[in-house]
């Protein structure tokens, strides 16, 4: 398992700005996906948005499109919603020619919460 990295967005502001003034190299993961809070992934993790990763880790789709069918959402919105679950890094988009297939590349996500500080910790599979 990989630990994901819960920072808040002036901690990464800060971050960035360090880095681009030369005053500390940029981190190992700077282009991992990271999260301000665990409840930012819990809220896109949804029912709905739940029930289309499983679609998509089951019938593993070849297309947008045919995810589209699948699962009778309107592609547009579809689009939306994978573009937040690749940010996310739930899922990866694989170029086949002109179309595009997502591919769920999580296994498993723990969350580690400490109810008496702000030390949460994601680990994902």
């Amino acid at each position: 398992m990989r630990r994901v990295k819960i920072q808040t967005l002036r901690s990464l502001i800060d971050e960035m700005k360090a880095v681009a003034r030369g005053e500390r190299p940029a981190p190992a993961d700077a282009s991992a996906p990271s999260f301000e809070s665990v409840a930012a992934l819990v809220g896109l993790l949804t029912p709905e948005n739940r029930r289309l990763l499983n679609v998509i880790r089951a019938q593993r789709p070849q297309s947008v499109t045919a995810l589209s069918r699948m699962t009778a959402r309107a592609q547009p919105n579809l689009t939306r919603t994978l573009a937040k679950l690749q940010a996310a890094g739930l899922i990866a988009m694989a170029s086949h020619g002109r179309r595009k297939a997502p591919t769920v590349i999580v296994r498993r996500i723990v969350v580690d919460i400490d109810p008496c500080a702000q030390r949460d910790r994601l680990l994902v599979a």
